[in-house]
């Protein structure tokens, strides 16, 4: 997907790989199960993909989001955005998928050894703290 988004005049093309993890909220994972109201999903995406494009300097953008059983280590979700420069690209590219988590009708099942729950969104992320560059001496 990326080479074919890439053009001679982007400077950045940022790619978000969602990924199935082994593990939620401290539950080992089997699989995961994603399912949607297809035709607004789809809908949706393509909105955010316009609405990216005009509100972000980038050039182009695309998203694609599995459905069906996925296993550990497969790609559930793929954003690509090209720009001129990367600052935009990173903006629009976290905008996107941020978006795509709380709008769009996919919900996701996941499976463990013990049975299975629909998932209710991640949990806020923790903190995280910024080493800061110390000057040379």
């Amino acid at each position: 997907m990326l080479e074919g988004i890439k053009r001679a005049e982007d400077g950045a093309a940022v790619v978000f790989e969602g990924v199935v993890r082994d593990n939620t909220r401290g539950r080992r994972t089997l699989y995961l199960d994603y399912e949607a109201y297809e035709g607004m999903a789809v809908k949706q995406m393509e909105e955010l993909a316009e609405q990216a494009l005009v509100e972000f300097q980038i050039r182009d953008v695309a998203i694609v989001h599995r459905l069906g059983r996925l296993e550990i280590g497969e790609t559930s979700v793929l954003i690509v955005v090209a720009s001129a420069h990367r600052a935009a690209a990173f903006e629009a590219c976290r905008r996107l998928i941020d978006t795509l988590k709380r709008t769009v009708p996919i919900w996701k099942k996941e499976y463990f050894e013990d049975g299975a729950v629909w998932a209710d969104g991640e949990l806020p992320p923790a903190p995280v703290a910024t080493p800061r560059a110390k000057p040379a001496s």
